[in-house]
């Protein structure tokens, strides 16, 4: 069984980073849009190009596709050999963390890894041997700051999503008129693979998603997450037009949810739990399963 290790930031830990790389390889990295975009200019390209060449499932998770390596992983495919990552000034915050773990619940922040013994170790033995940090020096020295922030202004606009699905199916009639299947799709999108829902949601949704044409925000992820919240509204309501027949509802709805789930899964959530979570909260207000 797995055991999470919880960590206070004045906990010390041999936490400098080694030279070896073996953090990157055969790991998941999944990404929000802010995240995509700092790594795009990191690497001198367009978000779109970035993602087309280096990401999966649309953009939520970087491409794991380089030269095995440690235990003949394959390395991440912005490791380059004898070098490092090629993108280090905009690398995400799963990387600036590792082999730290980040939870929020509410107003609650833990930092974390998993199992009793401190991970690295067995790959990176070296940094026994290195001064050792405490947690608070290692997050300030990784620069992470901004990129917490953008993974919380994320999580915020993922649930505002999951809101207008609740919206959709709670307040049109939808849920009153005896819907049953509403609840249904939810729970089949939590379920699904990454590739299923991200055909499921089609190319022009991924894309608004996950490349939003913000003009101005990299130096601000606040910003940037609400001119990315304003768009997806805007072409929400632009899509939807007049809803007047249960199906237009539904699908709505449904789209709604299907984008926040993926979104979800780049934030390194468990889409079947979100779903199960957000099913058992419609049932709460009257939605039938």
């Amino acid at each position: 069984m797995s055991v999470t290790t919880k960590l206070t930031l004045t906990d010390n830990l041999p936490l400098t980073c080694s030279r070896s790389g073996t953090c990157c390889h055969g790991k998941t990295v999944r990404l929000n849009p802010w995240e995509l975009a700092c790594l795009s200019e990191a690497k001198g390209l367009t978000p779109r190009a970035f993602r087309d060449q280096y990401c999966d499932f649309g953009g939520i998770q970087l491409r794991f596709d380089g030269a095995p390596g440690w235990r003949q992983q394959p390395a991440c495919s912005q490791y380059v050999p004898d070098f490092g990552c090629s993108v280090h000034l905009g690398r995400p915050l799963a990387c600036r963390l590792y082999p730290l773990g980040r939870q929020r619940q509410g107003e609650e922040l833990h930092y974390m890894h998993q199992g009793r013994d401190f991970p690295c170790l067995e790959g990176c033995p070296e940094v026994l041997h290195l001064p050792q940090l405490s947690i608070a020096a290692y997050i300030e020295g990784q620069a992470t700051k901004r990129f917490e922030v953008a993974q919380d202004e994320y999580l915020e606009l993922m649930q505002n999503l999951a809101d207008s699905a609740f919206a959709l199916l709670l307040e049109s009639g939808l849920a009153e008129s005896g819907d049953r299947q509403t609840l249904r799709l939810w729970r089949e999108m939590g379920r699904e693979e990454p590739e299923q829902l991200q055909v499921r949601l089609g190319p022009q949704w991924i894309d608004l998603l996950m490349l939003p044409e913000v003009t101005d925000g990299l130096h601000d992820p606040v910003a940037f997450s609400h001119q990315h919240h304003d768009l997806l509204l805007l072409k929400a309501q632009e899509s939807f037009g007049t809803l007047d027949k249960v199906a237009d509802f539904r699908k709505a709805s449904e789209l709604m949810m299907g984008l926040a789930l993926h979104l979800g899964r780049g934030l390194g959530a468990n889409p079947a739990e979100l779903a199960e979570h957000w099913i058992k909260t419609a049932k709460e207000h009257g939605a039938l399963d």
